[in-house]
């Protein structure tokens, strides 16, 4: 696959099929993507996947908590910045419009917008769930290279013709998923992804969101 193709077909997936992924091919494609780029080679990026016995279990234990809790724990950092200024604002209020309009629920079913973000918290039905980490002492440059390994993790998963959907959702449950995975205290947990085989008959899988024009984000000079 060409690195073209796969950024132009790379899309958060929200329904997978129950299929297992092998160990073997999660463990090259986090290996793989370890050559990412990094400032001064630190490779800041922590890794967790869980998979069979221990994503079920781990399901479990969040079933439990939501009940207790549904709105979650406080997060560590901000998901988005308070009082998102346009175009921002707008780009992130259209996206989630056409993600419910995909499976038919309107702004005022407040109900089904909050099952569906549940959703969320069982990685959307993926056999295999990963959480990533940072330490503590990183800057903003170092959260970069962090994304940079995800990004790098999203289109290897595309050569092995599985699915991929980032979950910064999982800052609201650091405190479960730390202590489920044994996060030491000097890493933070930034996010999780759901990795596995896309459902194609699914309708929220349809979903493909804007992208800005480049007159928007694009300055060329001196040619």
């Amino acid at each position: 696959m060409k690195v073209s193709d796969a950024l132009n077909s790379r899309t958060s997936v929200r329904a997978f099929l129950d299929f297992p992924v092998p160990m073997e091919t999660v463990q090259e494609i986090l290996l793989t993507a370890s050559r990412s780029p990094s400032g001064g080679n630190l490779q800041p990026w922590h890794v967790w996947a869980l998979g069979g016995q221990e994503l079920a279990r781990f399901k479990a234990l969040m079933a439990e908590r939501i009940k207790i809790n549904p709105m979650g724990e406080q997060p560590e950092y901000k998901i988005y910045p308070p009082e998102l200024k346009e175009p921002y604002r707008t780009r992130r209020f259209k996206t989630g419009e056409d993600l419910y309009r995909t499976i038919g629920v309107p702004r005022e079913d407040k109900p089904a917008r909050l099952n569906q973000l549940a959703k969320n918290f069982t990685f959307f039905g993926a056999p295999v769930g990963l959480f990533f980490a940072i330490d503590r002492q990183m800057e903003p440059g170092q959260w970069a290279d962090l994304g940079m390994y995800m990004q790098s993790i999203m289109l290897l998963a595309l050569e092995k013709g599985l699915s991929t959907c980032p979950q910064e959702a999982w800052a609201l449950w650091h405190k479960t998923v730390a202590e489920f995975i044994g996060l030491p205290s000097h890493l933070m947990l930034f996010c999780g992804m759901a990795l596995g085989y896309m459902d194609p008959e699914h309708p929220i899988n349809r979903l493909r969101a804007d992208r800005a024009g480049p007159s928007e984000f694009m300055t060329i000079r001196g040619f």
